[in-house]
């Protein structure tokens, strides 16, 4: 089940709301458990079983280590708890990678090759094997007390607004709501305002984007001419941004309507003007996490350059594989640890003397070449798209033309999208408060007519989207998959 699906949106969700502001406080946590569990269940069957595994590992690690907390052991039982997280992960995300990269090994030197059935990996596993390895560091650090509650517990690892694809919510930053939160009709007319908005993203930008990408990304090589690989690429930069931030958006809605606060997973990335301002913008909580749980541990910058790119290198080849079991996620991960080593030297300080705008168009474009990168099934297919876009196709190129693959619709959609990767919202918002602070008989008309445009333009978009999910149009959610 996914938030853009008429089952989610017009009978679990309503049902689910219901139920929550019917039950008193103390079982509410219980709905929402209760909930979080049927909503996995209801795409991974048997697959809830891991998931509960992890709630209770994890719960009963989290008390060893407070009552340990000032012994000498307290280390080997956070490096044993970490490990079962770390092999929950490995043995369902990388089991597969991992045999068919040594089957490889054992060809190459005549041994016989080892048999591993495709092993099913279940979403959004990477999120809350996440979530609860932050639990029990900061459990381990002190900086929280382990959560008795089973339930509660529980919920903070399968809620189900965050569990297929974040934010990364620590539990040092939830643990309070998760005992005592409050719910008003304002915050909750936000959450259903910030879901809606999520949701035109994905079904009005993301998903027709999608069509337009998988199908270039479809073609042979020889298939394409550059301006189709640069359509490809860009529909695609495009796609997962809207994709990606759409589903943060509904997530944070969701935990709004609950009386949950969610952090912000997006800050307009596509204006970044270097790469270590891109990962101050794009998926921040994943940021956040690498910053705190393994850069900073490893030395961060504190120990002179040299240690500080090895560090760079370590914790993006890791967060490429924390993306998908396959080595173009790892080469995705060296390209953005390398150009954030770069930004570092010599060639950061020239980059800083361009004109902004040149610094956001560079990055744009070194961004979107990685994301080929990110998108592609191989390295090899990677390798020969980009040949194709810088112009070096081998043998009849240029089947396809831009014709077949543009009308108006999508220039509409790209049109869109690009002004949507400027802080359009920011701007209107500070407008729309300037025009009510305006101290003058019109102040009446500033407020109603702001209020009311508002409405209507989030009418018309709601209405678009359902009209698209009514029709079941193509309609996948990238990060899923992660």
């Amino acid at each position: 089940m996914i938030f853009s699906s008429v089952t989610f949106i017009f009978f679990f969700l309503p049902l689910v709301l219901g139920t929550y502001f019917l039950a008193g406080r103390r079982l509410r946590n219980v709905v929402l458990l209760g909930a979080s569990l049927l909503f996995y269940a209801w795409g991974e069957g048997i697959y809830l079983l891991v998931m509960m595994a992890s709630i209770l590992t994890n719960y009963f690690c989290g008390i060893l280590l407070a009552e340990n907390a000032s012994k000498p052991s307290s280390r080997w039982i956070v490096c044993f708890s970490l490990s079962l997280n770390g092999i929950l992960l490995g043995s369902f995300k990388y089991g597969n990678f991992i045999v068919d990269n040594l089957n490889n090994l054992l060809t190459s030197v005549g041994l016989p090759q080892a048999i591993l059935e495709p092993v099913h990996i279940p979403i959004g596993i990477s999120f809350f094997t996440f979530k609860a390895m932050s639990y029990l560091i900061d459990v381990y650090r002190g900086k929280v007390e382990p959560q008795r509650n089973l339930i509660n517990l529980g919920l903070y690892i399968s809620f189900f607004p965050q569990l297929m694809a974040g934010p990364i919510e620590r539990y040092i930053d939830i643990a309070e709501e998760l005992v005592r939160r409050t719910t008003s009709f304002c915050g909750f007319a936000c959450g259903v305002q910030r879901f809606l908005y999520g949701l035109a993203k994905k079904m009005l930008i993301a998903n027709p984007l999608a069509l337009i990408a998988d199908q270039v990304f479809a073609l042979k090589t020889h298939e394409m001419s550059p301006e189709v690989a640069w359509l490809g690429a860009l529909c695609y930069t495009f796609q997962i941004y809207f994709d990606f931030s759409g589903y943060s958006d509904m997530a944070i809605g969701l935990g709004k309507m609950f009386g949950f606060t969610f952090p912000e997973n997006f800050n307009y990335p596509y204006i970044a003007r270097s790469f270590r301002d891109f990962w101050r913008r794009w998926h921040m909580t994943l940021s956040s996490w690498l910053r705190n749980y393994l850069y900073i541990p490893l030395g961060g910058s504190r120990h002179g350059n040299q240690r500080t790119y090895l560090n760079l290198i370590v914790v993006f080849v890791l967060c490429g594989l924390w993306h998908g079991a396959n080595w173009t996620f790892v080469v995705w991960g060296l390209y953005h640890g390398t150009f954030l080593i770069l930004e570092r030297s010599r060639i950061g300080e020239i980059r800083q003397r361009l004109w902004a705008p040149v610094q956001r168009l560079a990055t744009f474009i070194l961004v979107m070449i990685g994301w080929v990168l990110f998108r592609s099934e191989t390295f090899e297919g990677a390798v020969q798209y980009l040949l194709v876009m810088f112009g070096h196709s081998i043998g009849q190129s240029g089947r396809y033309s831009l014709a077949e693959l543009i009308d108006m619709q999508i220039v509409v959609v790209m049109a869109l999208a690009v002004l949507l990767s400027f802080p359009l919202y920011p701007v209107l918002q500070r407008l729309q408060n300037y025009l009510v602070s305006t101290p003058t008989r019109l102040k009446f008309w500033f407020v109603t007519g702001s209020y009311l445009l508002q409405i209507f333009f989030l009418g018309t978009l709601t209405y678009f989207s359902v009209i698209s999910l009514a029709a079941q149009v193509y309609n996948p959610f990238i990060y899923l998959r992660f």
